[in-house]
């Protein structure tokens, strides 16, 4: 394994050219303005801040008032490593999620794919809204968001 000076040493080296920033910076844009699009055009649903993440995963949350309610949220993630988006369930803590992880699983719902535990784990469901983001059609990208998200927004109020 490589030690904590080797990683800064490359780290450094893709600093100096200065791509990573650029696209780090557009991405982050990018969810800022998803995340404002779907703020104007949904006035109605409640929106968190921007969660920025350590290079693992950038997310906000975008919830109905039902699920609200039900103290559960919808987070639009983009999920750094296998550079998707997806939108996952969650609960507002951890009892809540494992209280609506144990009656998804119990329900025996396969809509979505239900991580094997909660332990460690930030979702109740989770489902690929992207699998391969094209940056060079945003609006394309937003309205794929946009959509799947109702979608899956609609399938858990439903199942709930």
């Amino acid at each position: 394994m490589e030690s904590f000076q080797e990683y800064m040493q490359e780290y450094k080296k893709q600093v100096d050219k200065g791509y990573i920033q650029k696209a780090y910076q557009g991405l982050m844009k990018y969810i800022m303005d998803l995340r404002v699009h779907l703020k104007n055009k949904y006035p109605e649903y409640s929106l968190s801040g921007i969660y920025y993440g350590y290079m693992d995963m950038t997310y906000f949350s975008f919830s109905p008032e039902s699920l609200k309610n039900r103290k559960l949220k919808i987070a639009i993630v983009f999920v750094h490593e296998t550079f998707k988006f997806e939108v996952w369930l969650a609960g507002s803590n951890k009892k809540v999620q494992k209280r609506y992880w144990e009656l998804i699983k119990e329900g025996n719902w396969k809509e979505y794919h239900i991580p094997s535990t909660t332990k460690g784990v930030d979702s109740i469901l989770e489902h690929v809204l992207v699998d391969a983001p094209d940056f060079s059609d945003l609006d394309g990208l937003t309205q794929q968001i946009e959509m799947g998200t109702l979608k899956f927004i609609e399938d858990v109020v439903n199942f709930l």
